[in-house]
């Protein structure tokens, strides 16, 4: 069982992954919607993350007072998806997919593999039941183990499908997933492979144990309450619901999460963000408290059928792999 649960949440997250890819996209590109540019933040204090004793911030004594940046115009899911194709064509809707089949292997393979087997080591014996409590226990558990493992390619993914947005002469032009791991490592250094970690875990173990532990604890309910029969319609009505749940849970950890993996820093200057709290606390003075759901209607929007498609997916493997 505990192999067979891998290979099965792998198949099913991978299918979800690729095809609600595009309006994952269209999330990240929302999500650095009214983000300053790198370049107008002169007067930061010198990055946190991986805390150098001895970093010192070359900008203490300038006095710099940039020019007030213009309002930029907030746009649509269905507005920037249309600019997207007009500016960059059709495929960069489908920019970083390889990063995201990488990550949907490492990240969510892990993930569901895990709480399978957790599933079935916390089941109560006697009963077979497994409690709110546990399942909760169990996806908090597995989407950290399964985020630490996945996010090279989680970074990795988040710059391919922000590279469209930038001047050209600012993009970074990585031609896959493979190649963006390795001039991250020689660029940046290894560490910048797991920029952003400790959000990606945060926001795993919170997407997993509000996605999987809903999902189970609705399919539940559906099926005792004798609403629908264990078939597809439950599956869906399950599945969309715990999509849901999972949006309005993670949504301001994911915002947070995709302006740390996407910023760029320059030799010799401070990072626009010494870490997670200080982007939510510029995010929330520059944009306000909402700036946190940037991106939450194509997040739903996503969220939504991937949870579908991946459960869906899971339940049909399931029946496929029964017998080995």
């Amino acid at each position: 069982m505990g192999l067979k649960s891998f290979v099965e949440g792998g198949i099913a997250s991978i299918v979800a992954g690729c095809s609600t890819h595009p309006l994952d996209l269209i999330k990240v590109r929302m999500q650095l919607q009214g983000e300053q540019p790198a370049q107008q933040v002169l007067t930061l204090r010198p990055a946190l993350a991986f805390h150098p004793s001895h970093a010192i911030s070359v900008h203490n004594n300038l006095d710099v007072h940039p020019t007030p940046l213009p309002q930029v115009a907030k746009s649509g899911p269905i507005s920037v998806g249309i600019k997207i194709m007009q500016t960059e064509g059709v495929a960069a809707l489908f920019s970083g997919v390889s990063a995201s089949v990488l990550r949907q292997t490492l990240y969510s393979t892990t993930r569901m593999g895990l709480y399978e087997v957790f599933k079935q080591k916390w089941s109560d014996p006697s009963s077979g039941k497994f409690p709110l409590s546990r399942k909760i226990a169990a996806g908090l558990l597995a989407g950290g183990i399964g985020a630490a493992v996945g996010n090279p390619a989680d970074v990795a993914m988040v710059r391919m499908q922000a590279d469209g947005r930038l001047p050209v002469s600012q993009r970074r032009n990585y031609k896959g997933v493979v190649d963006a791991i390795t001039k991250m490592s020689r660029e940046e250094g290894i560490a910048s492979l797991w920029r952003g970690s400790s959000l990606t875990v945060n926001r795993a173990m919170i997407v997993t144990a509000s996605q999987l532990a809903s999902y189970d604890q609705i399919k539940e309910a559906i099926l005792d309450h004798g609403v629908m029969n264990d078939g597809l319609g439950t599956h869906v009505t399950a599945s969309f619901a715990a999509g849901f749940v999972a949006a309005v849970a993670s949504n301001p950890v994911d915002v947070i999460k995709t302006r740390v993996m996407n910023m760029k820093v320059q030799p010799g200057m401070a990072p626009p963000y010494s870490g997670a709290v200080d982007c939510a606390l510029k995010t929330i003075r520059s944009e306000g408290p909402m700036a946190l759901y940037k991106g939450f209607i194509p997040t739903i929007s996503r969220q939504g059928p991937f949870t579908v498609v991946l459960f869906v997916t899971l339940e049909q493997v399931r029946k496929i792999l029964k017998d080995f």
